[in-house]
């Protein structure tokens, strides 16, 4: 079975965001970029899914400008098989990579795709879902648990009421959770070893999909800086300040 990860590249997460001074975006130059965390998940879930004799192929695949080949690398060293790096400038919203992903899923036939269930930088929590339903495959989503079992796997989400485990025929796409596992880092010899692992090229126009933007981004700023608390004598105090906030 293969599986297919897509990954995505998006600002270290241990670097502060600072807004352009024209407030068009995040500032990209000159920063310190790294695999979406929950993409990593995503990877190190295939990875022992083919340890335990689950899959025979990971393939990872990423969309967006020449510099996401670095991201494909390290999935590459962490231990994945071969990548595809779909180019596409500019911003790609969710729906546009679902159609993308879907033309690459034509294509491999995997039988199951796993990713993060969102990305750091705009915490969409989008693309999975809209890939299942693009696919008409069973979706398992926020998984914190996967096992595969035979032509099936199964998937505990956390829901409002505690733990929840979903059965899915496979094919089937499953969303990662942070509780799902502890990513591995890549050793020396591995990353060596990834330069030369097969990395295909394709675009958005070969795929025959159109990644042009739906939505406008009109402002970026950065929130608000927190404000000091304050003392109340009685809880009618405090619902006179409520009001005076204009919370209540």
């Amino acid at each position: 079975m293969k599986i297919i990860v897509p990954v995505k590249r998006v600002v270290d997460a241990n670097i502060k965001i600072r807004v352009k001074p024209d407030g068009s975006g995040v500032e990209l130059a000159n920063v310190k970029m790294a695999m979406n965390p929950f993409d990593e998940i995503a990877v190190e879930e295939a990875l022992r899914l083919k340890e335990a004799g689950k899959a025979t192929e990971i393939i990872v695949v990423s969309i967006g400008s020449a510099t996401c080949a670095e991201t494909i690398r390290t999935a590459l060293a962490m231990g994945a098989d071969r990548g595809i790096l779909v180019k596409a400038e500019g911003r790609i919203e969710p729906l546009a990579v679902a159609k993308l992903l879907k033309a690459i899923v034509a294509k491999e036939e995997p039988g199951l795709v796993i990713l993060g269930k969102q990305a750091i930088d705009d915490d969409s929590n989008q693309t999975g879902q809209m890939l299942a339903a693009l696919l008409d495959w069973p979706q398992g989503t926020f998984a914190s648990r996967v096992a595969v079992d035979g032509e099936h796997v199964e998937v505990t989400r956390e829901v409002d009421g505690g733990l929840q485990t979903v059965r899915l025929a496979l094919p089937a796409v499953v969303t990662t959770d942070l509780r799902l596992n502890e990513p591995r880092y890549a050793s020396l010899p591995n990353i060596m070893k990834a330069k030369k692992k097969p990395l295909d090229e394709t675009t958005s126009e070969a795929l025959g999909v159109d990644a042009t933007p739906r939505l406008e981004v009109v402002a970026t700023r950065e929130p608000s800086g927190r404000q000091a608390g304050i003392k109340v004598a009685s809880a009618a105090e405090l619902v006179a300040k409520l009001k005076t906030a204009g919370v209540l």
